[in-house]
């Protein structure tokens, strides 16, 4: 992966905060589900799949637009 934008201090700050986001976002989603608590499973995986989103729009405004290549 090569970034087009510039990659600076405050750039690195934003994405591990977006990271820590999606993280904790996870960590939520994965106690609902062992918790077998349905409602709040749809919700949490809701906010987890924001924050994913969060985070790839991101790195699309800093000058990266990731394609999956899962062949």
């Amino acid at each position: 992966m090569t970034l087009t934008g510039v990659i600076d201090d405050q750039m690195l700050q934003r994405y591990r905060e977006l990271l820590d986001r999606e993280d904790a976002a996870f960590d939520e989603l994965e106690h609902a589900y062992e918790d077998g608590d349905r409602c709040h499973f749809e919700a949490d995986l809701s906010d987890w799949a924001r924050a994913a989103q969060e985070r790839l729009s991101y790195l699309r405004r800093m000058g990266e637009d990731l394609q999956l290549n899962l062949a």
